[in-house]
């Protein structure tokens, strides 16, 4: 093959490229963007989307420090009560967290 022939069968290739690259990018827009193309005159009528908050910022962090301290107590519970052989109630008294602390402390043997 020469030279000529390659670079005829190149620019083929990209002509065929150029004429089919604004379809492809038709295909590659979003849904929003095609109705634009499609309905111009429409286009002025645009709504607003709104999003509404079901809960509210501040009580989202509220429930998620919530459930992060009753993971904590039930984890807590479940470790002091049935792989300490102890009474998972007993996670909830003064005395308990008192003598847990003084052991740490070095303070009881």
């Amino acid at each position: 093959m020469t030279d000529e022939k390659r670079n005829g069968s190149n620019r083929v290739k990209r002509e065929r490229l150029e004429t089919e690259a604004p379809a492809k990018r038709s295909l590659r827009a979003s849904r929003h963007e095609r109705k634009k193309i499609e309905e111009p005159e429409q286009a002025s009528e645009t709504r607003k989307w709104v999003q509404i908050r079901i809960l509210p910022i501040w009580l989202r962090i509220i429930l998620v420090l919530l459930l992060l301290a009753g993971a904590a107590i039930l984890g807590a519970m479940i470790g002091y009560g049935y792989l300490g052989d102890g009474q998972p109630s007993d996670v909830l008294k003064k005395e308990t967290w008192t003598h847990i602390f003084d052991i740490m402390n070095g303070k009881e043997s």
